[in-house]
């Protein structure tokens, strides 16, 4: 098997820094991890922009809002309706139980705060890790489609591992490094959409000769 840390040096030394997830605040992260389930970044991009210049990026902002007023700025991220719903249904959860602080929040034990998010509608794993994550500034690995698809190719999953298998994999073997965990995640997503597609394109790719779906040139 090849080393995690291995194939994130490859990975860096490709790439470089990601410096990923882009924001400006911790609770931007949080409202682009919701908007971005089933759609494109460039989606949310263009959903956030909206409610930015509603000056509505925050928690009370967007509880003032009427949902049907959320709905229209967030339309272009896609299932506006469920997305401006959880969004509303967060805040008042994060307002109701934490005065609003995300500080409050994020002060709990890892395993602690992630229960809860989980319990929250519409916030999955993959989304509860990358609010722990990127917001939260907690050691919590994200895992999605993309990180299937690059190990699987690699050798180390069989494609029939749960989330929660491919996450403990993750965790167990990698430090539990903040900084670590957000550029590997991020280095994935960006080699995925560069090399290592559905279809994918091989040549020039760092992980070529330790690929067992290596296409020929």
């Amino acid at each position: 098997m090849n080393n995690l840390l291995d194939i994130y040096q490859r990975l860096t030394n490709h790439y470089g820094t990601r410096n990923w997830w882009p924001a400006e605040t911790p609770f931007e992260v949080i409202v682009g991890a919701i908007l971005t389930q089933n759609t494109n970044w460039k989606n949310v991009e263009t959903a956030i922009f909206n409610l930015r210049q509603k000056n509505a990026l925050t928690t009370d902002a967007i509880l003032q809002l009427d949902l049907e007023t959320l709905e229209q700025l967030i339309r272009p991220s896609g299932f506006f309706r469920q997305k401006a719903q959880r969004l509303q249904l967060f805040c008042l959860y994060l307002q109701d139980h934490y005065a609003g602080s995300l500080d409050a929040l994020f002060a709990q034990k890892l395993d602690l705060v992630r229960d809860e998010l989980l319990r929250l509608k519409g916030i999955g794993p993959e989304t509860a890790d990358a609010i722990l994550l990127y917001a939260g500034r907690l050691p919590s690995f994200v895992v999605d489609a993309y990180t299937n698809r690059l190990f699987g190719r690699l050798g180390i999953l069989s494609g029939d591992e749960k989330y929660a298998d491919v996450r403990d994999l993750f965790m167990s073997q990698l430090p539990k490094d903040i900084q670590l965990y957000s550029e590997y995640h991020a280095l994935i997503i960006n080699h995925c959409k560069q090399f290592c597609r559905k279809k994918p394109l091989c040549p020039g790719c760092p992980c070529a000769d330790i690929c067992l779906e290596k296409q020929p040139n």
